[in-house]
């Protein structure tokens, strides 16, 4: 069985934007708005020549709620796909909303289950890297341990259910993880 490393995209991989307009930090809406974050590709690839397989799992609710169109958030996807340098075994995202209540938005961990039957991922020696507790609920309840990456943006998101690794930067969780010491 194949260890993952299931990440949440925005805030983790490329830079949450604030948008004055909602006054609030979000996920690009074009894919002009996008912006790595600096060096997430190094570590990325430590965890690659370490033999774990990388996951992106995002929920982008920003066409349904009608502040851009699907194809610009696909658009959007691509470009951070491109940026990072490297592959990506497969990348799950969620369109819906919350008040859609569907079975595929974090914190379910419905594309976590659903990658660990595709890929053959054992979930109890694999993590779940996010930002915010919607990520940390959903890995947990996947029965994968959960890192948190304390971004800026998402402070407000987080808070209430405590990580088993609490890191600056995917430099970091790499260092931790890798070392064993996680």
């Amino acid at each position: 069985m194949n260890r993952a490393l299931f990440l949440d995209r925005d805030g983790i991989l490329d830079e949450l934007v604030f948008y004055p307009s909602s006054d609030e930090w979000e996920s690009p809406r074009t894919p002009a708005d996008v912006e790595m974050i600096e060096g997430v590709s190094e570590p990325l690839r430590r965890f690659l020549d370490a033999g774990w397989l990388l996951v992106i799992i995002t929920n982008q609710p920003s066409a349904a709620k009608g502040k851009t169109t699907w194809q610009e958030l696909i658009d959007v996807h691509e470009k951070v796909l491109a940026s990072l340098g490297v592959p990506i075994a497969k990348s799950y995202i969620c369109f819906h909303r919350a008040e859609d209540q569907c079975d595929c938005r974090k914190p379910k961990p419905y594309f976590v289950r659903e990658a660990a039957r595709e890929l053959d991922i054992d979930l109890a020696q694999s993590w779940m890297v996010g930002d915010q507790d919607s990520d940390l609920a959903c890995g947990r309840a996947a029965g994968c341990r959960v890192a948190l990456i304390e971004h800026h943006g998402s402070a407000h998101k987080r808070g209430s259910i405590e990580p088993d690794l609490r890191c600056r930067d995917l430099a970091e969780l790499a260092s931790a993880i890798l070392s064993s010491r996680a």
